[in-house]
């Protein structure tokens, strides 16, 4: 079985030679700054104890000779204390550099929340309607479509049956959203919805305050994953990939498990915010001086699915107080809700740069010079379809006075009706 050690998820060497850029980095996370300069005190202590234990071990070798026993014992003696202190200032500074995010790039927007997110573009016409357009909720109470009322029986609060055509736009959805990637050059994953410790901890998503919102089976020490981009990620895990296979694109289709910790009030009654969900997650792995490309190419195709179910959206930049932990860029996709009268997150989009990959040890190999070096990769991961909150898209953009649903023209084939009545 193969085993990893886990690498540092942000270099090191970034922290040592521009401190100031990676304290305005934090600062601008709302994070402290002091954080760099722990990490550069104890760094520099780890170093030289380093130093010093490789002298010793060195010293050590050369002391084999059974004519210098005495002096072999007398540096053994020495080298003891100082591998545990040394192995001491590792752990400490392990536990430090697992305290810093990804940067930033340095053009993302600069705020503290998600109201200081910058809208980029608004597409598609908001329906029109000759009523007052109804919540989701509202318009499937006498379908059961989406039935929360027998699963918190069954399961607890924050979850649901999809039932009857629910079931059939969903599969339309995955269906619509996989023809469409594997056209895109993606290749088609179910990804398992388990994950080591080592491997979650490797993509970032142990922490901060994520921890909360993982559901742990302590018995058998393994996470079920809060996205499928969590077990997408790993897929290449301690791998070096050939700079010719690049990028390489992955499309995944999982169940999801999230505590939604923190979340309240009605956004907790439906489908919106639920322990359990179905999604289908786009993933990449790209060379450095593609990402950037790369990460724009996501999100078109996520656009190309938002325009095929003609659902009004618009394009959001996050700030860097917003942002997901493990993101140097971020964007989100909003779909618009005429019965809540708002946008909703529907998408996220996020390229991580070398953060996550150095964390699962995710490299590629390419010929410069006419030598082959080997570095890591960048890795990126965007929504395809989430598949609860689209379903509230379509109920709410599709519906009808009388309260039917109109189908997506681009799902009516794989639903096999115009209306759900």
């Amino acid at each position: 079985m193969f085993y990893y050690k886990n690498t540092l998820m942000l270099d090191p060497n970034r922290i040592r030679k521009n401190p100031d850029e990676v304290k305005t980095a934090l600062k601008n996370r709302g994070l402290s700054v002091k954080l760099v300069d722990d990490f550069l005190l104890i760094d520099g202590e780890w170093r030289a104890a380093n130093v010093e234990v490789d002298k010793l071990r060195a010293g050590q070798k050369r002391l084999s000779s059974p004519l210098i026993v005495e002096e072999a014992r007398k540096n053994k003696e020495t080298l003891r204390p100082k591998e545990k202190e040394l192995a001491a200032l590792a752990a400490k500074r392990g536990a430090l550099l697992e305290e810093f995010p990804n940067i930033p790039f340095s053009d993302v927007p600069v705020g503290k929340s998600e109201k200081d997110n910058k809208v980029i573009r608004e597409k598609g016409a908001r329906p029109q309607f000759s009523f007052k357009p109804r919540e989701y909720m509202e318009v499937d109470a006498a379908k059961k479509m989406i039935d929360t009322e027998r699963a918190s029986k069954v399961s607890g609060s924050r979850f649901g049956y999809l039932v009857g055509d629910a079931v059939l736009l969903e599969f339309a959805l995955v269906r619509l959203a996989f023809e469409k990637l594997v056209s895109n050059g993606f290749i088609p994953v179910i990804p398992p919805v388990m994950i080591r410790p080592e491997a979650y901890k490797g993509m970032g998503r142990l922490a901060g305050d994520q921890k909360e919102e993982r559901y742990y089976l302590e018995k058998d020490d393994i996470y079920l994953v809060g996205s499928s981009e969590h077990t997408l990620g790993p897929l290449h895990m301690g791998e070096v990939l050939d700079e010719k296979t690049l990028p390489r694109r992955y499309a995944g289709f999982s169940t999801c498990f999230r505590r939604e910790a923190g979340s309240y009030g009605k956004d907790t009654k439906g489908i919106l915010r639920v322990h359990q969900f179905d999604k289908v997650e786009m993933f990449s792995f790209a060379k450095p001086e593609d990402s950037d490309n790369e990460h724009k190419f996501l999100l078109s195709c996520q656009e190309e699915l938002m325009n095929e179910l003609e659902l009004p959206y618009r394009v959001v930049e996050i700030c860097t107080g917003d942002m997901g932990w493990t993101d140097a860029r971020q964007y989100d996709i909003e779909v618009w809700l005429p019965g809540q009268n708002q946008y909703r997150e529907s998408h996220s989009c996020s390229n991580t740069t070398d953060f996550q990959a150095r964390g699962i040890s995710a490299r590629y190999k390419e010929t410069r010079d006419k030598r082959q070096e080997t570095s890591y990769l960048h890795m990126l991961n965007a929504t395809a379809l989430a598949i609860g909150r689209i379903l509230i898209a379509i109920i709410e953009n599709y519906q009808t006075e009388k309260s039917a649903i109109k189908v997506p023209k681009a799902l009516q084939s794989y639903v096999g009706k115009e209306e759900i009545s």
